[in-house]
């Protein structure tokens, strides 16, 4: 590509759409165009006083402004599926109204004193809010979010952190109405949800919580309901609770880039 200007006569030629100027001449002042301000000032000069051109470049103008004048800027649009979806409302009341009724049972029914309904379901059920936060069953607008920048382990983690921030203030409130310790319950429930998270990386979100919830039924629910004493709930147990949370934690961060990939999203 060749370094010298074009001449006077190839600007102006150009400028007037000149149908005499051979192909490699054009070629070869478009080219230098791309990359010389000061000739595309000279262009822009010589095209000033083409008839043509101002006709035209004036009449776009007249087209357009009205249009312009009209627009409005676009208002910013929010992002509420950063942190909720739609579905998280019903799934979120749902669990606060099995809260309510886990502390009328240990009020009235004297046969859940040796296993407090709080404690047996305050850990597993921000599992169900971690299912309806990530879920592609429950969630219509589920692979429009998935596809955007921002889906992936940071959009998990925020809405994760919605249901905790509405679930655990209840089960609070729940815990110190029936006089379950705070620690009993609350690293159990939060090292759930860290295994939910870490288990979600390798068969999904979804699977897991359905798995977790599983588990926690036949292990820590059925034998509490038949036998009235609780598996995996006593203070001697907490030390293995926090040890599973740093763990599900950690397993969590080091699988980051595995959120973005279809097996997560079942």
């Amino acid at each position: 590509m060749s370094v010298e200007h074009p001449s006077d006569r190839l600007v102006d030629g150009y400028a007037r759409g000149d149908t005499d100027l051979p192909a490699d001449e054009l070629w070869a002042v478009e080219a230098h165009m791309e990359q010389c301000a000061d000739c595309r000032g000279r262009l822009a000069a010589a095209a000033a006083g083409v008839p043509a051109v101002t006709a035209l470049l004036t009449a776009v103008r007249d087209g357009l402004e009205p249009a312009l004048d009209r627009s409005t800027p676009a208002p910013r649009r929010r992002r509420p599926t950063a942190w909720a979806t739609p579905v998280m409302g019903p799934w979120l009341a749902m669990v606060i109204g099995v809260s309510v009724v886990a502390v009328l049972l240990d009020r009235t029914a004297g046969w859940t004193r040796g296993a407090p309904p709080v404690l047996l379901l305050a850990p597993v059920l921000p599992l169900a809010g971690v299912a309806a936060a990530w879920s592609r069953g429950l969630d219509p607008a589920f692979e429009l979010t998935a596809v955007t920048p921002r889906a992936g382990l940071s959009l998990l983690l925020r809405r994760t952190l919605t249901v905790l921030a509405v679930v655990l203030p209840v089960h609070l409130v729940a815990g110190l109405l029936t006089g379950v310790a705070l620690a009993q319950w609350l690293l159990p429930s939060l090292a759930l949800t860290a295994t939910a998270l870490a288990l979600g990386s390798v068969i999904g979100v979804g699977r897991a919580t359905a798995a977790l919830g599983a588990l926690w039924t036949a292990a820590v629910l059925a034998p509490a309901a038949a036998l009235g004493r609780l598996f995996l709930l006593r203070p001697e147990h907490l030390p293995l609770w926090a040890l599973t949370l740093a763990a599900a934690a950690a397993v969590t961060l080091a699988r980051h880039r595995a959120y973005t990939t279809p097996e997560s999203l079942r």
